[in-house]
């Protein structure tokens, strides 16, 4: 993983032109930061009034996408979908579409952005895909994390529009499909993390603890766990997983009570038993006395089918 601070390419002038196609919460954050980092921007939206501030910021609104991808070399989509990505620059010719570079930053899966690099490349189209780490408040901010993944002379070509989005610019690899691995991951990631958090809330709420109060305790423990992500790291690429806090039948321990808890107090109790069933599952594979990372090989395992 690299970061766009020495591009090994010369890179387009800091103030090219960019099309950016879909004006969403997102889209429409992104047309702004690139219109405030003087690039000229041309906006299309499937609903024209969406575009009516950013033009009057000096924006150019396109009436079709083919309109909007002739006025700049560099495309940034930002839609739905890519149903919703193809539906719009499907129909556009592939001349019009030849010599531009695409960067796609519509969420999907890593086979989505695959099947979009190999479309891009018939159609003479370069195809960069890429992940927002920000809510659309923080876009060109220093908040903001941008991840790209394709050709890398593609990437350091287009940087100065890139750096325009964020403070943190990465380039993670030639693989299209990068990207949305890593976006999944994250916002899987995300999920768990608040889902833990809002199950808290609900136990603690039925002691008449508000969730202002738990969160003041709650945000002293996150910082811990995220610092015990790098050894435990280095156990999964080791493929070895010493039990140097507790082991995961300790765990297993800690686990039935939470389920029990949440029980007694008509909390609902799926989601820690989720957890414990895949700790239950590890135990009996012969891993339970060795350190929580060897979860790893439950996430690992795909799912059985229903019968």
């Amino acid at each position: 993983m690299t970061t766009d601070k020495h591009p090994e390419n010369a890179s387009e002038p800091a103030s090219a032109p960019v099309a950016v196609l879909g004006l969403g919460l997102m889209g429409h954050a992104l047309a702004a930061a690139l219109l405030r980092a003087g690039h000229p921007t041309t906006v299309w939206n499937r609903t024209p009034g969406k575009a009516d501030d950013l033009v009057a910021e000096g924006a150019v609104r396109a009436g079709t996408p083919a309109e909007a991808v002739a006025a700049a070399p560099l495309v940034m989509a930002c839609v739905t979908d890519y149903d919703a990505l193809h539906a719009f620059l499907d129909p556009v010719e592939e001349a019009a579409l030849r010599g531009r570079t695409l960067v796609n930053l519509t969420t999907g899966t890593s086979a989505q952005a695959r099947d979009t690099a190999a479309w891009a490349a018939g159609r003479g189209l370069t195809y960069l895909d890429g992940g927002i780490m920000a809510v659309p408040p923080d876009i060109g901010t220093a908040a903001a994390t941008i991840a790209v993944s394709g050709p890398r002379a593609d990437f350091d070509r287009h940087a100065p529009a890139l750096r325009a989005l964020g403070g943190d610019v990465l380039h993670l690899g030639a693989d299209q499909g990068r990207t949305a691995l890593y976006e999944m991951a994250v916002v899987g990631l995300m999920w768990s993390m608040l889902n833990g958090w809002l199950h808290g809330a609900a136990l603690l709420g039925t002691a008449g603890v508000s969730a202002a109060e738990y969160t003041e305790i709650a945000s002293k423990g996150i910082p811990a766990v995220a610092g015990w992500l790098p050894g435990y790291a280095k156990q999964i690429d080791a493929g070895a997983f010493p039990p140097d806090d507790a082991t995961l039948d300790i765990h297993r321990v800690s686990m039935a009570h939470l389920v029990q808890e949440s029980e007694s107090l008509g909390v609902n109790a799926e989601f820690p038993a989720l957890i414990k069933a895949f700790a239950d599952r590890a135990a009996a594979a012969g891993h339970g006395g060795e350190g929580y990372p060897v979860m790893i090989e439950e996430f690992r395992r795909p799912a059985a089918k229903p019968q």
